[in-house]
């Protein structure tokens, strides 16, 4: 029967040879195109009371990391780009149509490399889901609509997030008294990548792995380059604050690029920023005696601060510099009873600035890993409300 609907070729010499045609469509028909689930989400502002589609739907890309930037800074009136014009023309139009490469290139006016370069992105962090039909790759808005694709997006970064920051939980070497001085009080936009685990790269190992799937190597990062890794395992493993110059000169790199790589980590919540209190008295003992010597007493007591402190602490530490009998271990004494609010104002008066490290954000691995998942938690939820209000708008 499959014999006679099928061209029959005669080999030279004699062999009867039945060519096995591919059935491939109807065998194969809507195989499901997998990609690795990989997600940048990126803290920015809400678009507070806007209900223009075009805005709302370029702040989610943003917040999703799926538009470049070379600052921080979100605004609304930018000019639309691909993903933009395939999204508006072809996927808000009819999310569950089945739009292949040839039909997105018609309604976005991308080449056919441009457009699977843009679906690709679509594809690896959850909005568009993708089947294969036979030669042509179908794709679809995942649940219908901005709102729905949003929330199936979540529901895997949490899953996918929780299990990569369980891996970086167990480096977190815990302690009792790494918390007890409280973190500055500083607005850092949350920023961590999400990303299922991969075949990791030749000679690298599981923490390398995790290290670039969380984002913290940056954009630009030779394969080769560690210097993330060794500063999250240096600050993990230890009790005090570190400073970015002794972080600089452990591992034998720039302040520069110490400070960016730290910043990446601080982004992604792991880490913060705290006074090192431990350190005042050193920095109020070397600006006293060099003020005492170049502006004398009187100075001092005015616009030096001493006069702002209790009789007696400003007393001793003015009779201490006056015999040269103060050291930083007397200063530390004298200064006990103040509070730490009123010894930094002191330091800043005496024209030092107060000293800062960096820790790990936890006293242990599980705190850190709440942390993170609570910022995380926020920027999906945002992310759900704005994805909400684009669907409304579209239907309005």
């Amino acid at each position: 029967m499959l014999q006679s609907r099928l061209p029959v070729a005669r080999h030279p010499s004699g062999i009867r040879l039945i060519p096995i045609r591919s059935r491939a469509k109807s065998l194969e028909s809507r195989i499901r195109a997998s990609c690795v689930f990989a997600l940048r989400l990126i803290e920015y502002p809400m678009p507070t009371g806007s209900r223009d589609a075009d805005v709302l739907l370029t702040w989610i890309f943003d917040s999703m990391g799926l538009i470049g930037r070379k600052s921080g800074q979100w605004s609304g009136d930018e000019q639309q780009g691909a993903l933009h014009r395939i999204m508006r023309g072809a996927l808000l139009v009819d999310p569950l149509r089945g739009w292949d490469t040839r039909d997105l290139g018609d309604a976005s006016g991308l080449s056919h490399t441009g457009t699977h370069h843009q679906m690709t992105k679509l594809r690896s962090c959850g909005l568009v889901s993708t089947e294969v039909d036979g030669k042509w790759h179908v794709h679809v808005l995942r649940g219908g609509s901005m709102s729905a694709a949003v929330g199936l997006v979540s529901v895997q970064a949490r899953a996918v997030l929780e299990l990569r920051i369980s891996e970086l939980a167990g480096l977190v070497q815990p302690s009792d008294t790494r918390m007890d001085v409280q973190a500055e009080e500083e607005e850092v936009g949350f920023a961590i990548s999400i990303a299922e685990p991969r075949a990791r790269s030749k000679g690298g190992d599981a923490i390398d792995a995790l290290v670039a799937d969380l984002g913290l190597n940056g954009g630009r990062s030779r394969d080769d380059d560690r210097l993330a890794r060794n500063l999250l395992c240096e600050i993990a493993s230890s009790e005090r604050p570190m400073t970015i110059l002794s972080l600089a000169e452990r591992f034998s790199e720039s302040r520069s690029r110490v400070q960016r790589a730290v910043g990446r980590v601080r982004s992604a919540a792991l880490v913060e920023r705290v006074p090192m209190v431990d350190r005042i008295s050193q920095d109020v003992y070397a600006g006293l005696m060099r003020q005492h010597s170049g502006r004398g007493e009187e100075w001092l007591m005015s616009r030096g601060g001493l006069g702002r402190l209790d009789e007696s602490i400003s007393k001793a530490l003015l009779a201490g510099a006056k015999r040269g009998s103060l050291n930083i271990e007397k200063v530390q004494a004298i200064l006990t009873p103040v509070p730490i609010e009123d010894q930094r104002i002191l330091l800043n008066t005496l024209g030092g600035r107060m000293p800062f490290g960096i820790r790990i954000a936890g006293a242990n691995g599980a705190q850190v890993a709440e942390r993170v998942m609570r910022q995380t938690d926020r920027t999906l939820r945002r992310l759900r409300t704005v994805a909400q209000r684009l669907d409304e708008a579209l239907a309005g």
